[in-house]
Order: structure tokens, then sequence, then C-alpha cells
């Protein structure tokens, strides 16, 4: 299945959307499942830009542009997928908490969340407690992610946590936090079940929450 997929992962790891997108057409248009072509190419293609973004190979724009390169694929491919065995890995609920407008990291983190194959859900920036559990309720979330550049709003981190907990939800689903000014040792302090230093190790922390 390597060899037969190697030309289109290449192009997602190299974020090249118009030969990604041809692909991915000739392939379902050659009978490929939608599923075996999203296991066998683009999954595999983002986990190297994963990786390559942990060891410090390659940065935050060529990271981006590979994740919007598998969006589109998976766009492409979710009416299929939906139609058989999605083996979607559970909903991420997302956002930057309340006060905070910074979004890069986070949505660079969902893309890649999406690309890992879970199904995702971006709230956006300035996310209330009240805003998250509602959320997590009504998508039935299996994880809550919150993202914070700022020291001052770090705090509503541990306010949706404890609202998710008043709303009888808190040991339904796992949270995840990350931003600039988030540590493990924070993470550890809140009550969090996990923290990513980066969007690599969050998705990689994102799979070991729903095993």
């Amino acid at each position: 299945m390597s060899d037969q997929y190697g030309p289109l992962k290449q192009a997602v790891i190299d974020g090249n959307a118009d030969l990604t997108n041809a692909l991915v057409q000739a392939a379902l248009a050659q009978g490929a499942a939608a599923k075996e072509i999203l296991e066998g190419a683009l999954l595999p293609g983002m986990a190297v830009v994963g990786e390559r973004m942990k060891s410090g190979e390659c940065f935050i724009p060529e990271v981006l542009l590979s994740a919007r390169v598998m969006q589109g694929a998976l766009d492409a491919l979710r009416p299929l997928l939906a139609e058989g065995e999605g083996g979607g890995l559970g909903t991420v609920v997302i956002g930057t908490v309340e006060g905070d407008l910074h979004d890069i990291g986070k949505n660079l983190v969902g893309m890649m969340l999406s690309g890992a194959g879970f199904e995702v859900i971006n709230l956006g920036t300035g996310i209330t407690p009240a805003q998250f559990v509602a959320a997590a309720e009504e998508h039935g979330a299996t994880i809550v992610g919150m993202s914070a550049l700022l020291t001052t709003t770090i705090p509503r981190m541990k306010e949706t946590i404890d609202a998710l907990a008043a709303a009888g939800l808190r040991d339904k689903v796992k949270v995840m936090i990350g931003g600039a000014p988030v540590t493990q040792a924070f993470a550890d302090e809140i009550g969090a079940d996990g923290y990513g230093a980066n969007a690599g190790a969050a998705v990689d922390r994102a799979k070991s929450l729903v095993k």
C-alpha cells in the first residue's frame, strides 16, 4: 500500500494542493476506497510532517501548508468516509479561552487532529467555560482542547475544567491544554489530562488519550 500511495503521501508532505487533489481523484476513479486513501497516504503523510516539526526539520508555515492540503483532501473524502466505517478517533472540541484572541497554534492543532482522524469542532477564540461545556454536550466530545497565549487568560482553563465537572461531563471527556505560557506542571496543577508543547506533540497525546 505504501508504494502505491507514495506519490500522494509525498504530495501531502510537500504541501502540493493541486497534485494531492489530482491524485486523490485518480485513486477514487480507479476504485480505491476513501478509507484506504486516508490510511495509506494522507495520515502517513501528515505523520511525517508532524515528526519533522517536532524534530525542528520544518516550521509552522510548512506545517500549515501541508495541513491545509490535507484538509482539502479530507473534504473530498469525507462524504465517502461517512458512508462506510470512517474509523474516526472521536470528536475534539477546541477553542482559545475567554479573553484571548490568538488562534494560529490552535488552528494548526485542529487541522492536524483532523488529519490524524479526529472530528474537530473549532469554536474559535474568546470561548467562555459555559460555551466549552455547551459544545462538549452538543457534539458528544471525546476531548476538550483549550489554547491560550496570555498568562492573564490561562486561569480560564481551570474554570472550564470546573465547569465541565459541574455539568457532570468531567468523567466523560479528556481535557487537553496548550499555548506558549502553558507547561506540563500547570496542566498537572489544574487537573488537565494532556498537554502538548507543539502541534505534533498535541496530536500524539490526543491519540494516546483515546486508546
